[in-house]
């Protein structure tokens, strides 16, 4: 399974939107190097499927609502493109790049209370469709650059 990085999204704070960038550094057992939510644990990087974003937009379009839902909104740190991130299950492994490798460690997660996406349309697909890993090998990555599922 194959697809790319379509964007790389960083926050200085919790609880808000993340903003594209064209590169960042991933660092072992952390996350980004500059992203509000980046520590150990199990949940250092997020990752969620442009084609999931395109979805919810369509629901809106659907309640003749402006579809208005960006890369970043939905807070997660890698915007991802051609790939299904619902089938891999936690342990999976995902070269980013060149180099850098990703290990699944949650698939989906709880809202302890709702979000501004919530707030906005009435429905936030990262507890759903996000997903969760640890950096078990870091690295400089692009916008762009390859990510793979397998065993590395």
């Amino acid at each position: 399974m194959k697809g790319r990085i379509c964007s790389i999204n960083l926050s200085k704070n919790k609880g808000t939107g993340k903003n594209p960038v064209n590169e960042s550094k991933l660092i072992k057992n952390f996350g980004l190097e500059t992203d509000a939510h980046s520590g150990p644990g199990i949940r250092q990087v997020s990752l969620l499927a442009l084609e999931s974003i395109n979805e919810q937009n369509s629901r809106l379009i659907a309640k003749e609502l402006k579809p208005s839902l960006k890369k970043g909104d939905f807070a997660e740190n890698i915007t991802t493109q051609g790939i299904r991130l619902l089938d891999l299950k936690i342990g999976d492994r995902l070269k980013l790049g060149a180099r850098v490798v990703l290990e699944i460690s949650k698939i989906g997660k709880e809202c302890h209370k709702r979000c501004a996406i919530y707030y906005k349309i009435g429905d936030c697909i990262m507890p759903r469709e996000g997903i969760f890993a640890k950096v078990i090998k870091g690295g400089i990555i692009r916008s762009g650059d390859s990510i793979e599922a397998g065993n590395d």
